[in-house]
């Protein structure tokens, strides 16, 4: 299998128990994975590579989740499409619609349901 057969994930979630649990899954799902650890590193990050997807926590150190999807999507390059689907364990405490707002596509309650990432990874990324 080559690295076209890939689809590059970027994984922004600052706990490195969540961050191998998605690596271990989404390498099942034939996904090439980046990870960091803060918001910032994300923006540096989504600047230096291309990417297929991002799965970001909105609880990120030093730049939050909310705020790096709309500092990616305030970009005027097609990467700004870039899918993003947003996870959080303090979802309840957020309206659904600041998600969207942000410039999300999707987004997802922890503890993950990792059918339902699998089958919201397939559906940003064209994959079957």
């Amino acid at each position: 299998m080559t690295d076209v057969d890939h689809k590059k994930v970027l994984v922004a979630e600052d706990s490195s128990v969540i961050q191998n649990l998605l690596k271990k899954i989404l390498l099942f799902e034939n996904c090439k994975i980046t990870s960091v650890k803060d918001g910032q590193k994300v923006l540096d990050k989504f600047e230096s590579e291309d990417f297929d997807l991002i799965i970001m926590d909105i609880n990120l150190p030093l730049l939050d989740g909310l705020a790096a999807t709309k500092a990616i999507r305030a970009g005027k390059t097609k990467k700004a499409k870039t899918p993003i689907i947003g996870i959080s364990g303090n979802a309840k405490n957020l309206p659904v619609s600041n998600f969207f707002e942000a410039g999300m596509d999707d987004y997802m309650q922890k503890p993950l349901d990792y059918d339902k990432l699998i089958e919201l990874v397939k559906k940003h990324t064209g994959t079957d």
